[in-house]
């Protein structure tokens, strides 16, 4: 036994169950970037499906503890890291107008989802979950929640749906979106305001911006990076009313903490890369480690849940999430038609 392995015996026996499964994880966000940069799918989808190929390592054997740990832990750690790409600098480039109509329509979009899923007779989770990845930030933000609502069985199948509809949703908005702008003729901030405020996932937010025009492509980006700071307060939130939920039900499910402490590491880098204490090497290092640490935690996510149990999530569930896509595009059109 090494000296390392006397201080920290139980860490470096968890290090060491949990390395067969993490690095096949890691194999496989390997395998998704490459396929992305050459093929030109978004990798997350493609970790994703990658994933859901290797269902059964998370079975049994080796691997379990890696998988687990890729799904759950690491996955908090690249939601925390977002933190580092987020400043107050941002709010003053596009002024109260267009940040206040993007604020306005994440929290649209989860009433809305809420109220949807009544009518659609779907749980509680499920909308807030969809609606807070429709919302916000597609994948990122769907696991960020997940992470934080009680669970229960359906908990990772819903949180694979989520995924799956977010990516391919983007994707199918990514091509048409700027059509649709071009049609009601926007200018490069409106279409950027459209685009940054609709799109679900960063990459295909970046790739329908920039199809444009370089203006287009940067207000689309700092729209979207200013919904993925609405992450953490949104986060906390749900955690704080789940609480609260929970105090009078005990039977929802296992408790998550009133405060995770991802949420709480978000804040700090998104404070101190707001008064310029975090360089911006260091800042784009972290969102690279974040981006990676993301992409491994949904291959993960995919080796844990069954293709067979996803689709049986039943066509409300579709009905919901397309009907939320829907409505904070044609929510944000209209509100930037009304400006013109």
């Amino acid at each position: 036994m090494t000296s390392l392995q006397k201080i920290f015996p139980l860490q470096m026996e968890q290090v060491k169950a949990a390395f067969p499964g993490l690095l096949i994880a890691i194999l496989v966000a390997l395998s998704a970037k490459f396929l992305s940069e050459h093929y030109g799918a978004p990798a997350m989808l493609l970790a994703l499906l990658l994933g859901i190929a290797l269902h059964f390592l998370s079975e049994e054997g080796k691997c379990v503890s890696g998988i687990k740990f890729g799904a759950s832990p690491l996955l908090r750690i690249g939601v925390a890291l977002l933190g580092a790409r987020i400043s107050v600098e941002l709010v003053y480039l596009l002024g109260a107008k267009w940040i206040g109509l993007v604020v306005l329509g994440i929290f649209l979009t989860i009433l809305f989802g809420w109220l949807a899923s009544k009518v659609l007779g779907r749980g509680w989770r499920f909308a807030i979950l969809t609606g807070g990845a429709v919302a916000i930030c597609g994948a990122s933000a769907a696991m960020a929640i997940a992470s934080v609502l009680p669970k229960n069985e359906h908990s990772e199948r819903n949180l694979i749906f989520t995924i799956l509809s977010v990516t391919i949703l983007s994707t199918v908005a990514m091509i048409a979106y700027p059509a649709i702008g071009a049609f009601f003729e926007l200018d490069d901030l409106e279409m950027g305001v459209f685009i940054g405020g609709t799109i679900h996932d960063v990459a295909q937010v970046v790739g329908a911006g920039f199809s444009i025009s370089d203006q287009t492509g940067e207000f689309a980006t700092v729209v979207k990076l200013i919904r993925v700071a609405m992450l953490a307060p949104i986060v906390l939130a749900i955690s704080l009313l789940t609480q609260m939920q929970l105090s009078d039900d005990h039977d929802l499910g296992k408790k998550p903490p009133i405060i995770p402490l991802f949420v709480v590491a978000f804040l700090v880098l998104a404070a101190l890369n707001s008064i310029g204490f975090i360089p911006a090497f260091v800042s784009d290092f972290l969102a690279e480690i974040s981006r990676w640490a993301l992409l491994v935690a949904i291959a993960a996510v995919g080796m844990k849940t069954s293709l067979k149990k996803v689709l049986d999530v039943g066509g409300q569930a579709i009905t919901l999430i397309v009907a939320e896509t829907i409505f904070i595009a044609a929510l944000i059109l209209v509100c930037i038609m009304y400006f013109k």
